[in-house]
């Protein structure tokens, strides 16, 4: 028998009586880019806070080298495995004190030498940060950033964010366009005036010279000697470390 009541089984099926934090199709739409970008900032910056991570030692490098590469590969990774226990160990990312730790390894999250970077800090039972963005192929997290400090972004712009926002260094392993991408973006700023003086360092000052020519940028007057001069060159993890200490990392704090 008939309650009397029209049927509104199309009003209750329709997208637009779905509750909008629940509507996928909405979330994913053009209109709520702005929003989706607030949520890519908020979540890793509550995990981050509740860690107490204040600063971070940014690592870059190639996602293609192994740990049993051939030529300069396998010392590459041993060297970032190396500097992750190092800066790990003495820069104050392995305890925290009343509740804040500085220079936590940070890196793009992926295989390779970020890889290398987050298990130097894992060997030590230190945390360490996967900044992670979805992409086709090559990058999905690694087993050595802490689970809980592993996050995934669909934005470049917001993981560049979070990678610069607090970096108190910045060490560059060997690595192709991605690595290109985020030390001129880090350069770039720190020339602008938009990020703070941190130390730059650049690790095998032959590959770096054999694939950029920095000097004719400056012959050409496209840079200055010294905005070249930001960076630094080191030949191994102790010499990384040498040169971020000379550059204030134990005593500058974003």
């Amino acid at each position: 028998m008939s309650d009397g009541k029209k049927p509104n089984a199309a009003q209750m099926s329709s997208p637009s009586f779905r509750l909008p934090a629940l509507d996928q199709d909405f979330l994913l739409g053009d209109s709520m880019r702005g929003l989706r970008f607030q949520l890519e900032y908020a979540k890793a910056e509550e995990s981050l806070r509740i860690w107490g991570v204040r600063s971070t030692i940014v690592v870059f490098g190639s996602a293609r080298i192994r740990e049993d590469g051939v030529g300069r590969h396998a010392f590459w990774y041993d060297e970032a495995r190396a500097f992750g226990r190092i800066a790990s160990e003495r820069g104050g990312s392995l305890r925290a004190r009343e509740g804040v730790r500085d220079n936590v390894i940070a890196t793009g999250g992926g295989p390779g030498l970020m890889e290398a970077a987050n298990r130097g800090a894992a060997d030590i039972g230190a945390p360490s940060i996967g900044f992670n963005i979805t992409l086709p192929r090559e990058q999905e997290p690694n087993a050595y950033s802490t689970p809980e400090l592993t996050f995934r972004f669909h934005y470049f712009a917001m993981r560049k964010m979070h990678l610069a926002m607090r970096a108190n260094a910045l060490v560059v392993l060997p690595g192709g366009f991605g690595t290109f991408d985020e030390l001129f973006e880090i350069l770039n700023l720190r020339i602008t005036g938009k990020a703070p003086p941190l130390p730059i360092v650049l690790l095998d000052r032959a590959y770096w010279e054999s694939v950029i020519n920095f000097d004719a940028l400056i012959e050409n007057g496209m840079i200055t000697a010294a905005e070249r001069d930001i960076m630094q060159f080191a030949e191994s993890a102790e010499e990384v470390w040498e040169k971020l200490v000379a550059g204030g990392v134990l005593t500058r704090l974003p």
